[in-house]
């Protein structure tokens, strides 16, 4: 039998699903994979619902419905001024992960060089590379997560024609300031090419740091797609429902990948989320305030034990340096070790990295969860590092 795809062929199984199934197999607390253990708002819910049952549930349009769209350019509007035509400059896909796939597929060529930033998200360096980009890593690295400005000019060449950029970022937890932005634009902009802004955590940012958007910076409006999802803000994963907001061309580009990937989204979903993103700033204030407040208690909760953290400001994640409680293996068998021995599952933050020099003593939390599920994981790890 003739082998399957090359490029598949280079990456095995997630490690979300590998430490997942472990956290299974030993009944540990899974703060490894990032979702959060409770559904979203009983009215959003309850507005999907009402939309199962009053129909249509036939294909909606390929774009999006209309009332999405409206709603997605409304929103970006009121948090960003960003001023666009929800007829031309919006697209609701399948979730972040088909935008992303979308994005990369529309715009890139074989051949074209693509500038990541890692720790990357997992799905970033496939999608890439079944595009037939060339991946250019910009390494950070903890606990502060510092943009290093030779590390960035060093990826760019003649040949960039993309740049992914993941802000808030999973899984650092880092919120790219507006300095380190006009760095990364001057250099997009420099090499006429194009940014793609993952902005899924845009609402869960901590304390006095602000999300910007890369769309919103001078000259890059025409370069620029925001993608953002209904997953992270409404804490519904497992809806997949995403929108990219981006001007006319970009957005007939990327849909014309779209279209042949998923076509469109499931009608009731879009119906919920439509009336989401008109709730009130209390709610998106509430939202931030309250993965703040399980931050904190995590963090606070893992220093007392004797772990050092790494800067946070944003996102469900949390990196706590495993060397600083005295453990000299790797941050995979450290995870191996806690979901095995004390019963919490975590993520080896090695695994976000591609290039060489990349560190390998901390371990990835997940804090989205009760406040009761991260005191019971800090009084297991507490009773086993004792």
């Amino acid at each position: 039998m003739k082998n399957s795809s090359d490029v598949l062929g280079e990456f095995g199984t997630t490690i979300f699903e590998v430490m997942s199934k472990l956290a299974i197999d030993h009944e540990a607390i899974n703060l490894g994979q990032g979702f959060p253990d409770e559904d979203g708002p009983a009215d959003i819910l309850a507005k999907a619902a009402e939309a199962v049952k009053d129909g249509p549930n036939q294909y909606p349009p390929m774009m999006g419905l209309p009332e999405l769209r409206v709603a997605v350019a409304e929103h970006d509007f009121r948090f960003y001024g960003i001023s666009g035509n929800w007829q031309t400059d919006t697209l609701v896909t399948s979730g972040a992960t088909e935008a992303i796939a979308a994005s990369l597929f529309g715009l890139i060529n074989p051949g074209d060089e693509v500038v990541l930033f890692e720790p990357l998200y997992d799905c970033y360096l496939p999608l890439v590379k079944l595009a037939g980009g060339i991946p250019k890593y910009v390494r950070l690295d903890p606990p502060h997560w510092e943009l290093d400005e030779d590390r960035l000019n060093a990826a760019f060449s003649e040949k960039t024609k993309l740049v992914l950029l993941n802000s808030p970022m999973n899984p650092t937890g880092k919120v790219f300031t507006v300095e380190e932005l006009e760095k990364i634009a001057a250099l997009v902009l420099k090499y006429d090419a194009y940014a793609i802004c993952d902005e899924v955590y845009e609402h869960i940012v901590f304390g006095d740091k602000k999300h910007v958007s890369l769309l919103t910076f001078p000259e890059m409006g025409e370069r620029t797609a925001r993608i953002a999802s209904a997953g992270k803000t409404f804490s519904l994963t497992g809806w997949k429902v995403g929108y990219v907001t981006a001007a006319a061309p970009m957005i007939a580009r990327i849909a014309k990948a779209h279209q042949f990937l998923v076509f469109t989204t499931p009608p009731n979903l879009q119906k919920g989320v439509a009336y989401g993103l008109k709730q009130d700033d209390r709610f998106f204030e509430d939202l931030k305030y309250s993965m703040q407040s399980k931050r904190d208690l995590f963090r606070d909760g893992l220093q007392g034990i004797g772990f050092s953290t790494a800067q946070c400001d944003g996102t469900y994640f949390l990196n706590a340096d495993i060397n600083s409680i005295g453990f000299d293996g790797t941050d995979e068998e450290f995870c191996r070790l806690i979901t095995t021995e004390a019963g919490v599952a975590a993520v080896p933050v090695s695994a976000f990295y591609q290039s060489e020099g990349a560190m390998t003593n901390f371990a990835r939390f997940c804090f989205c969860k009760k406040p009761e599920v991260l005191e019971a994981a800090i009084e297991k790890l507490g009773r086993f590092f004792s």
